[in-house]
């Protein structure tokens, strides 16, 4: 795990011993983006690959890419069961784009035997904005992060057919042909976005987070 840079003085070293530990699951999609983003937010970092980095975290961001192929090497690499149980166990975990696909209870257009990690009861549309050449921008409201709407960046990316009842609606496409889709929620120590924060620049969705798993 790397640590947020600091001073010498024993507040800033306490600070730094107190920073949730976030690792990134690094089989597939914008690892190293995400990495630069939970650093910059205050929080350890480092790439879970195997069982025994993920024991070593505190919480787990999924990042984007092909959900099919995540699915594929998390079972290669003996991640899905951890993960599962880890989920369920109460580990924050936040999933952008192919990772909202994996955090979801049903996935329509999935491969058949494709399988994610049961967190956030919700039915979401794999490829649902279409190919990669419909990848669009749009501002997106989150609720619970302020200084106006997040410039959103969606990829292939899922939308969300509907949530059960304990799952709060974060973010839906404000305008557009896609208005009124929902793009973010929460439930629980679980978060998930239809699109990259991890693009764009902007660290408050990632800080979101962290406080999350500072919550936790």
């Amino acid at each position: 795990m790397t640590e947020p840079s600091g001073g010498s003085s024993g507040a800033q070293a306490g600070a730094q011993s107190a920073a949730p530990r976030v690792g990134v699951l690094a089989l597939q999609g914008d690892v190293r983006e995400h990495l630069r983003a939970l650093a910059a937010c205050g929080a350890q970092t480092g790439p879970v690959r195997r069982p025994h980095e993920l024991a070593e975290v505190d919480a787990l961001v999924v990042p984007g890419g092909e959900s099919t192929t995540i699915s594929k090497l998390a079972i290669e690499f003996g991640l899905l069961d951890p993960i599962r149980e880890r989920v369920a166990a109460g580990m924050p975990v936040y999933g952008s784009c192919a990772g909202m696909i994996m955090l979801a209870t049903e996935v329509l257009d999935g491969r058949p035997d494709q399988r994610g990690f049961d967190g956030i009861e919700m039915t979401v549309r794999r490829n649902a904005f279409g190919r990669q050449v419909d990848s669009f921008e749009a501002a997106v409201p989150v609720k619970g992060v302020e200084g106006g709407p997040f410039h959103a960046v969606f990829i292939r990316a899922p939308w969300v057919e509907s949530v059960g009842p304990g799952v709060e609606v974060l973010g839906e496409v404000a305008d557009g042909p896609a208005a009124g889709r929902i793009v973010a929620v929460r439930q629980g120590n679980l978060v998930a976005t239809s699109f990259h924060p991890e693009l764009t620049g902007d660290p408050r969705l990632h800080r979101y987070f962290v406080d999350v798993v500072r919550d936790r």
